[in-house]
């Protein structure tokens, strides 16, 4: 997919000689998702954040193709190349791990270590696979809904309540995520959802057996479901880690940003 279909935006912060790392954001993020670990990385690394498509300030200039994970993935390897960045570290939060597992085992030879919070390698029957579609269908209604009864926020209030999350509208920082959130827009976001959705996606379990790249599978301690899916994944994987956060549900980088630098740390060490 040419880059000229896109116009990401994306910020780069390069520290002379340490290795970069590429962060994707999740479902309804932007690129400022990891900001606070980042800060406490500090110039240990080199970062580059993006707003995936649907999302933040990036443009999708092209077809609704340019939304799915193979051409998504596929511009997110030419940008590399214009940036002439080669290899580099990679970490992806649900939707964006999802994307990372797909550019690693597609790009293996630009990944040298890859980190998959809270991820999943999509669904394994078409039966399933149509289920999801139907279900994000309706969800996308619900964001278009929030459009037109200007009700955005309400919206993400429901969302963040999901068992999933855990008890993550406590967290101290909570309203500070929601205000990030709401500079999306619903319907770029329905975008997003419909075609970059797991039911979507093409699934990924036969060919992350294949995987020689290091995986580090993060999930948080009460994302029951996660937790199963990805000690599948390290079950087949012969190169995959799995490694359980405390006090954190599904957005493990938010509810406990110490104990997932320090597991980024010793990783990619």
């Amino acid at each position: 997919m040419p880059l000229t279909n896109y116009q990401f935006n994306y910020s780069l912060i390069n520290n002379p000689n340490k290795p970069l790392i590429l962060f994707l954001h999740g479902f309804m993020g932007k690129m400022d998702e990891f900001d606070e670990a980042i800060t406490l990385l500090g110039d240990e690394f080199s970062y580059l954040t993006i707003d995936l498509p649907g999302h933040g300030k990036t443009q999708v200039l092209g077809t609704d193709e340019c939304y799915t994970m193979p051409y998504t993935a596929q511009a997110l390897i030419n940008l590399l190349d214009e940036l002439q960045i080669t290899n580099c570290f990679l970490v992806g939060y649900s939707m964006g791990g999802r994307l990372a597992l797909y550019l690693t085992l597609h790009f293996p030879e630009r990944f040298s270590k890859v980190v998959l919070e809270s991820a999943c390698p999509g669904l394994v029957t078409e039966a399933e696979r149509l289920a999801r579609i139907q279900h994000d269908y309706h969800i996308g209604r619900k964001l278009i809904r929030s459009l037109e009864t200007s009700d955005f926020a309400t919206f993400l209030s429901n969302w963040y309540s999901q068992p999933i999350f855990g008890d993550i509208i406590h967290h101290p920082k909570y309203e500070l995520m929601l205000e990030s959130r709401l500079q999306n827009h619903p319907l770029e976001l329905d975008k997003s959802l419909r075609f970059m959705g797991t039911g979507y996606q093409p699934s990924l379990w036969e060919k992350i057996k294949e995987s020689k790249n290091p995986l580090l599978l993060l999930v948080g301690e009460y994302d029951d479901k996660f937790i199963d899916i990805n000690q599948q994944m390290a079950d087949i994987c012969r190169n995959a880690q799995l490694k359980i956060i405390e006090n954190s549900g599904h957005n493990v980088h938010f509810e406990n940003t110490s104990e997932f630098v320090q597991h980024l740390r010793m990783f990619l060490a």
